[in-house]
């Protein structure tokens, strides 16, 4: 399966350069979620973001890739009321070279209006392979 056309515009994670400057999608999130077989995420916060960016655009083929085999469930579903809204990393934290965590809210709105936040601390693990996978999450 080839990869789908670079989106253009900021990518939806949030992430800005020095100058505050949005980065675009192909530049962040993007070479992660549309590569994943050559370009894994260098570390869990980039892996993070980039999973939020994979919710965004409804990319489960990215969610499923990046779940620790332990905890991957069979499928992911998404709600097509849901609209996301933008992400806030509030910490991160290396636990140690195999082991770290990211702390973040993720807003969204459904089409009646009502907005929600998600406000997790996620746990991800370097596997054998060397790559980033998320593990679990706690709800804050």
């Amino acid at each position: 399966m080839s990869a789908p056309a670079p989106l253009p515009g900021p990518c939806p994670c949030g992430r800005r350069d020095r100058r505050e400057k949005p980065f675009t999608y192909a530049l962040c999130c993007g070479r992660y979620v549309d590569d994943f077989d050559h370009t894994p995420a260098p570390d869990a916060e980039s892996l993070m973001r980039s999973r939020y960016t994979a919710f965004v655009h409804q990319r489960e083929d990215y969610l499923l890739a990046t779940w620790a085999e332990a905890k991957r469930p069979s499928q992911v579903t998404f709600d097509a009321d849901v609209k996301w809204l933008g992400l806030d990393v509030r910490s991160r934290s290396v636990l140690d070279a195999d082991h770290a965590e990211v702390e973040f809210v993720a807003r969204q709105r459904d089409t009646a209006g009502v907005a929600t936040r998600l406000h997790e601390r996620s746990r991800f693990v370097r596997e054998a392979d060397e790559r980033w996978y998320y593990l679990d999450g706690t709800h804050l």
